[in-house]
């Protein structure tokens, strides 16, 4: 099934930028993957939280296509995914809810599964999700809110990688700092008005699908 995106919505305030994406029908925008607490333990799981109203099982723009390029790059490893459970729309709760679901889920899964390791994933509103996540606020960025859950100490060496693509937190100057540096590929398009302050380029924020295989190889290496 074709689906096609559209810009929804975008406006401007304080320097940072709101991108909402609508799909065409209301069946596009519900498709989510089931989720469960604790899945079949496979080698590594794919956390990806969606951005904001985006359709897809994974996520259209970035999930989907950085979970099906990670599965050509990290040959000999088994893959499993996972869609963070939230609304993703613009309520002022929304991105602490997902903030929620992701700690709560990898927590859950790390017990079950403990040789399996995690590659989180977030665009747009998506990526507030995971930088609260790994206890960088997303408070006072686009559809941020505050720290609500925290990945704790003894699952942190089984997260692998992070993917964050369009994040709002970087229109604040901000960016992932301390344990997770090293492993935390940011990546803003040029004028993407959601990541870049008095970026004014709305197609940029549709563009992640073309840094799916960069940031694949990226989260490959670290595996």
């Amino acid at each position: 099934m074709r689906i096609r995106l559209c810009l929804a919505a975008l406006s401007l305030a304080g320097g940072a930028g709101l991108a909402t994406l609508s799909a065409p029908s209301a069946t596009a925008t519900a498709t989510t993957a089931a989720t469960t607490a604790a899945a079949a333990c496979t080698d590594v799981e794919v956390v990806s939280a969606r951005g904001t109203f985006e359709p897809g099982t994974l996520g259209f723009i970035v999930g989907d296509p950085v979970y099906s390029a990670l599965q050509k790059k990290a040959a000999g490893k088994s893959l499993s995914s996972y869609a963070v459970d939230y609304p993703a729309n613009l309520s002022p709760t929304s991105a602490a809810r997902g903030n929620t679901d992701l700690v709560n889920h990898v927590r859950s899964q790390a017990a079950a599964c403990p040789n399996q390791r995690f590659v989180l994933v977030g665009y747009s509103q998506g990526a507030n999700v995971v930088d609260n996540s790994i206890g960088i606020s997303s408070a006072g960025a686009v559809v941020g809110s505050p720290i609500v859950a925290t990945l704790p100490a003894a699952v942190e060496p089984k997260v692998a990688a992070v993917l964050l693509f369009g994040n709002p937190i970087r229109a604040l100057g901000k960016s992932v700092t301390g344990t997770y540096q090293s492993r935390t590929l940011d990546i803003c398009a040029k004028g993407d008005p959601v990541c870049e302050r008095g970026g004014n380029d709305t197609g940029a924020h549709l563009s992640y699908r073309d840094n799916a295989d960069e940031a694949a190889t990226f989260a490959a290496s670290r595996l």
